[in-house]
């Protein structure tokens, strides 16, 4: 590596976040980078470890371990070390479509598997990798590419979150001729309206898309496939479709009261908020608003500390997070040795945030809804809750939450927000397709292929896996874009 010993000689040292009360004031990202420097130091910190688990994209125990699309970390961190950011950029372009968003709103699996967090801090990757594209942005190294010759081919791409960009992106270099379909108002998918402002900021999309149409994808936005647009028409029009819609349905809870007024689902009320920002900063007041509203949010995961952050800022009254299972604990168990992805507690942005506004940390464990309470005219007032207990199901043998009697208690509560996870693709868009589902609703393919049942029809992302991250996202958007040309052409030179 370019300083074989710089692991040893520099401790990590990550780029500084303005402080929770602070950066609650908008919805910009509030992060502010390192010195080119500083950030030269870190990238030095990459030892050479000789297995590289940081890359590998493993599954382990269930859980990926390292990076799922096999990005080149030590070679683009040697070479971010020495300057050379151009040549850092062209390694980094190899595997991976939009570093700007992976950099930003990935977990880093890659740090996860760092043989330096073995025994100490890992390498501070994802910075790294956002120093890197973010530096090619600037300096021009990133431009739109349109192929030299074109194959004669037409693909058509439904959804256009992080999966349908990553293969619409490599069928249009390899030559074909890709129209991308999106049922929101602007593209982007999960990407523009599933993850806020704070952390992806709009623009950022807005510049790769701005990229790709320059490079010859054409979008088509406000076209609902499967209810305004047909199926059969598409079929008819492209040699080959590819189903990217995400996993869009959400887990519900069924509990008494369910039909309160002020019970949404966590990505309608992120939709309407990021909406309403780009569309007129707020002022339209078409969002689901939380002011001085007793929030409740239900979900323990990423999802559900983004409803967080984003109620803090809107200015709630309070905000509560509620989540069935026990609190992790706070460092590796012995059974969750290294390099397995770390079950361990984390307090994100939105959490933190709260507990400096109303001085708690907004998360109960162990506990879930037994009863949505109404006014006289219909609206939420309060919910019923009960404690959670882990026990052993005799006929499975499996660890199932059991209520804990006499443990009821009541949650002051006019807005909740259900954060639960999703339950896999849309009906109304597998059944206009004709394509076959598994047992868990998603598009059944081959095992580890993305054919379907109609040789013609493609499923990538999280229609085809289940919910997972964006960077998982991305890597089945180019091994679908693969398959998808290899269908096209007989043989396929796409990596």
């Amino acid at each position: 590596m370019g300083k074989t010993t710089g692991f040893m000689d520099y401790e990590r040292e990550d780029c500084k976040a303005a402080s929770p009360k602070a950066r609650i004031k908008n919805f910009n990202e509030f992060h502010e980078p390192l010195s080119p420097e500083k950030q030269k130091e870190q990238a030095a910190r990459c030892m050479d470890c000789g297995v590289p688990f940081c890359q590998s994209g493993k599954l382990l125990k269930g859980m990926v371990s390292g990076c799922p699309l096999n990005n080149l970390i030590p070679e683009w961190n040697e070479l971010l070390y020495v300057g050379n950011y151009k040549g850092a950029y062209l390694r980094l372009a190899k595997t991976s479509n939009f570093p700007e968003f992976t950099s930003r709103v990935c977990p880093a699996l890659c740090e996860k598997a760092c043989t330096c967090g073995l025994n100490g801090d890992a390498v501070s990757t994802k910075e790294n990798e956002k120093t890197i594209i973010e530096y090619a942005f600037e300096h021009g190294y990133v431009t739109a590419q349109p192929p030299k010759v074109r194959t004669g081919k037409k693909v058509a791409v439904i959804g256009s979150g992080p999966a349908g960009l990553a293969a619409a992106d490599l069928l249009n270099k390899r030559g074909h001729e890709v129209e991308v379909y999106e049922r929101s108002d602007r593209p982007g998918g999960l990407l523009m309206y599933g993850i806020p402002n704070m952390k992806l900021e709009k623009w950022v999309v807005e510049r790769r898309i701005r990229l790709m149409e320059q490079a010859g994808v054409v979008f088509h936005t406000n076209k609902d496939v499967g209810r305004d647009v047909k199926a059969q028409t598409l079929l008819k029009n492209y040699d080959a479709v590819v189903l990217a819609c995400g996993s869009a349905n959400p887990r519900d809870i069924k509990a008494e009261g369910r039909d309160a007024q002020g019970i949404y689902f966590a990505v309608d009320y992120l939709k309407s908020v990021t909406k309403s920002l780009l569309d007129s900063d707020l002022k339209d007041g078409t969002f689901i608003s939380p002011k001085d509203k007793n929030v409740v949010v239900i979900g323990g995961g990423d999802t559900g500390n983004d409803c967080v952050g984003t109620s803090v800022r809107l200015g709630c009254r309070s905000v509560t997070q509620l989540e069935m299972m026990p609190k992790l604990p706070d460092t590796r168990a012995a059974g969750n040795p290294w390099p397995q992805w770390p079950m361990v507690c984390k307090t994100d942005y939105g959490q933190e945030e709260a507990i400096a506004v109303f001085g708690h940390d907004p998360r109960i464990y162990q506990t879930t809804v037994k009863a949505f309470v109404k006014d006289k005219e219909g609206r939420l007032i309060k919910l019923k809750c009960v404690k959670l207990e882990q026990k052993r199901d005799e006929k499975t043998g499996r660890t199932v939450m059991s209520e804990v009697p006499d443990s009821e208690y009541e949650l002051p509560c006019e807005l909740v927000l259900i954060a639960a996870g999703f339950l896999g693709s849309q009906k109304y868009v597998t059944d206009a397709f004709g394509v076959e589902l598994d047992e868990r609703t998603n598009v059944k393919t081959g095992k580890d292929r993305f054919a379907t049942n109609n040789p013609k029809i493609f499923a990538a992302g999280d229609m085809h896996i289940g919910q997972s991250l964006v960077v998982r996202a991305i890597r089945q958007g180019r091994d679908a874009a693969k398959e998808v040309d290899e269908f096209l052409m007989g043989y396929t030179n796409l990596e």
